[in-house]
């Protein structure tokens, strides 16, 4: 039987709001200090395991172009980046049009499940459904594709939930709850007509995801309240 394997992996971490509590735009935000060594981290472990890739998928965004470069370059591989910007993370609406009171609903709700799961919108953004009518179909694109035996995805959190869903059910859904740490690797092996999740969230710098006790999520939400 013949698998092909999908690494695919969340970008490294960013800071969304400065010292000065002042947000920076979520298209241009770089990764920050230990983004850059989660990345260099996972990159250094494909090296190790002598993983090599024939083709690497970014969004195009900034924080996944400069995870994969980054791994790459720790791996000791030179491979071009293809951009798919179908499979940009989720896209948020202004903070300052949500009220105070749907705040914690607007960074959180998206992500808990529920009923009506397709039609909550991420910070007043772009709604689950939709997330899922534009990241599905590419992602369907990529593994039908007969030009790789070994890929790498360095996408977003949102958008591997959606991804991983799909690989483990064959069908349209989104499990919220799948947390996704920066610079983690999920692998997925793709047959002819299933997909086989063989791991999920493996974080290089904490196997055990010892220093975490909150989502990225939650994280987000104290630190825009701190600023609020």
């Amino acid at each position: 039987m013949q698998r092909r394997r999908l690494y695919l992996m969340r970008h490294g971490s960013v800071d969304y709001f400065r010292a000065d509590g002042t947000p920076i735009p979520p298209l241009t935000v770089p990764l920050n200090t230990a983004g850059r060594e989660q990345a260099d981290a996972a990159g250094a472990l494909y090296a190790q395991c002598g993983v090599r890739f024939d083709r690497v998928i970014v969004s195009g965004l900034q924080r996944t172009v400069e995870t994969a470069e980054r791994v790459l370059a720790a791996a000791g591989l030179s491979l071009p980046l293809e951009h798919e910007p179908a499979l940009a993370e989720i896209r948020g609406g202004r903070l300052s049009d949500i009220a105070p009171e749907e705040i914690e609903a607007a960074f959180l709700g998206a992500f808990q499940g529920g009923p009506g799961l397709e039609q909550r919108r991420f910070l007043a953004g772009e709604s689950i459904g939709e997330l899922l009518d534009r990241t599905l179909p590419a992602f369907d694109r990529l593994v039908a594709r007969t030009d790789w035996t070994t890929m790498l995805l360095v996408l977003h959190g949102g958008v591997n939930r959606a991804l991983l869903t799909r690989a483990l059910t064959g069908e349209r859904g989104f499990f919220g709850r799948l947390e996704q740490l920066p610079a983690c690797i999920n692998i997925v092996d793709v047959g002819d007509d299933h997909m086989i999740v063989r791991a999920v969230n493996l974080a290089p710098t904490q196997w055990l995801h010892q220093h975490e006790s909150m989502t990225t999520m939650e994280k987000l939400l104290a630190q825009y309240l701190r600023r609020a």
